[in-house]
């Protein structure tokens, strides 16, 4: 620990904390966002073979009402950074909270479809504000050997949104199977109950210590360190935020806030966004019911085939759910590097079961071979890419820039899943899902490549050690090049 005379680095007493309690409770409530996220952007696919009957869409507008909220989510997600590095972590989570609950209400009510496509962008918006917000929080109150399985819940709640979406949807449909023409309104509407509970609670987080000591609000991050169980002094705090503006003044002098090496960083960021998003994940997620439906159902309405559809999505969903523990256990263990090259690997090999399964079987065999290969698919991304990606997002950039890189990463996400959203339902439709599964395969080895040849391994790092990592490749120095680096 760093100690002098003038004072001690509070951020080192941070970083080597053990959490407790109160640190799971804390990450919980910044992830509920991930909860709503996932709630919020899945509910679309149980509804959405209701909403066709009452809102003939074309396949555009299918796309939209899909990825919508995604198109939303990449305008929050910019927004969200300066306004994070200029009013704090605490009060946009707040806000995002609110506009959740209000975009689920109006989606509930809508009465054309035009209201309900609007509605979905507010829902968006809050969407790609969190995902810009939430783990940049956590990485900067979390302990640096725990970091990674602090900073996994963001991504085990979106997992867990996303199978409380799809039961949520089971049960209404077996209890008022009759109601149709109001089940999807649920569907929606109940998405504000975990948003208003969110809004009250969010209001007794406390808020970042890294940034409140970037605002000079000493006494203010004293009581945050205090809520973080770090008994720090005023002069502690001071002299750690000497040392960060210290820190700061180097960088000026060699570099820039947004240096080589932070750009660097934000490049192997947004590149593994993208990846996460092509190689196809929410395909199975997003469009579940409406795809495997008509393989599983036992009667003949549309009830009975979504009904059918939801189920086998719950099933996939609850995969995905126990899967994402494996990388809460694992991540800071195994490292970054490793599970996510892992994971893709594993995507590529059952995207090919299924579309084998799909493509070239019929009756029992094709629905057996297919389910078991995309609910395998759904397991090796939950456990080396899903969480991994939001992980790198929080913890790869300085304190000063982190809310904007954290954004720009969070656009690009957004963008990704946007355009293939949109565009699965024609793809879909001029080459078959079997061999859209193929494509996925494909880039999954593109992926792997990527992340052997540029992403480093950040494990038990401070993230300012892990800035220091990408500011010494930037500069060419032999230690840090070669696997996991970025040369040239």
């Amino acid at each position: 620990m760093t100690s002098t005379s003038s004072g001690t680095n509070a951020l080192e007493k941070l970083d080597k904390n053990v959490p407790t309690r109160f640190y799971w409770s804390l990450t919980l409530l910044a992830t509920l966002g991930g909860f709503l996220f996932g709630y919020d952007t899945s509910n679309i696919g149980a509804a959405l073979p209701f909403v066709e009957t009452v809102y003939p869409l074309n396949d555009f507008m299918t796309g939209y009402m899909v990825a919508g909220a995604s198109l939303g989510a990449a305008a929050g997600a910019l927004l969200a950074g300066p306004l994070t590095d200029r009013f704090g972590r605490k009060s946009l989570l707040i806000a995002d909270a609110l506009i959740y609950a209000i975009g689920a209400l109006l989606s509930a009510f809508t009465w054309h479809v035009a209201v309900l496509i609007t509605a979905r962008t507010p829902i968006g918006l809050a969407i790609g504000a969190d995902s810009a917000i939430a783990t940049a929080y956590i990485a900067e109150y979390a302990p640096a050997k725990r970091r990674g399985s602090l900073s996994m819940l963001q991504q085990w709640m979106i997992t867990v949104g996303i199978l409380v979406s799809y039961l949520v949807a089971l049960l209404i449909l077996k209890v008022w199977p009759t109601a149709s023409d109001v089940d999807w309104r649920w569907f929606f509407g109940l998405g504000a109950v975990p948003a208003i509970l969110g809004l009250i609670l969010r209001f007794e987080m406390p808020e970042s210590p890294r940034w409140l000591m970037r605002k000079g609000r000493y006494e203010d991050a004293q009581k945050a360190f205090a809520k973080l169980e770090i008994e720090v002094s005023i002069e502690d705090i001071e002299y750690t935020a000497r040392e960060l503006d210290h820190a700061d003044e180097r960088r000026e002098r060699t570099h820039r806030k947004w240096s080589p090496g932070v750009k660097r960083a934000l490049a192997v960021v947004c590149t593994f966004f993208v990846f996460q998003q092509i190689t196809g994940i929410n395909v199975p997620l997003y469009y579940g019911p409406s795809l495997l439906g008509k393989y599983f159902q036992d009667g003949h309405s549309l009830v009975d085939q979504t009904t059918a559809g939801v189920a086998v999505t719950s099933i996939m969903t609850a995969v995905n759910v126990i899967a994402t523990y494996f990388a809460f256990r694992y991540i800071d263990k195994i490292g970054r590097r490793r599970l996510a090259m892992g994971g893709f690997a594993g995507m590529a090999v059952f995207a090919v079961v299924a579309a084998v399964g799909i493509g070239l079987l019929s009756g029992v065999p094709r629905s057996v071979v297919g389910m078991i290969g995309l609910s395998f698919f759904i397991a090796s991304f939950a456990i080396g890419v899903g969480g991994t990606g939001w992980l790198i997002q929080g913890e790869m950039f300085p304190t000063a820039v982190r809310g904007q890189a954290a954004a720009i990463a969070a656009f690009f996400d957004w963008i990704a899943n946007y355009a293939l959203i949109e565009v699965f339902p024609a793809w879909q439709r001029g080459i078959g899902l079997s061999w859209v599964l193929v494509c996925f395969a494909g880039l999954c080895i593109i992926a792997i490549g990527f992340v052997f040849r540029y992403l480093p391994e950040t494990k038990e790092l401070s993230v300012e050690q892990i800035t220091e990592i990408f500011d010494k490749q930037a500069a060419g120095e032999p230690e840090y090049a070669g696997h996991g680096a970025l040369t040239g």
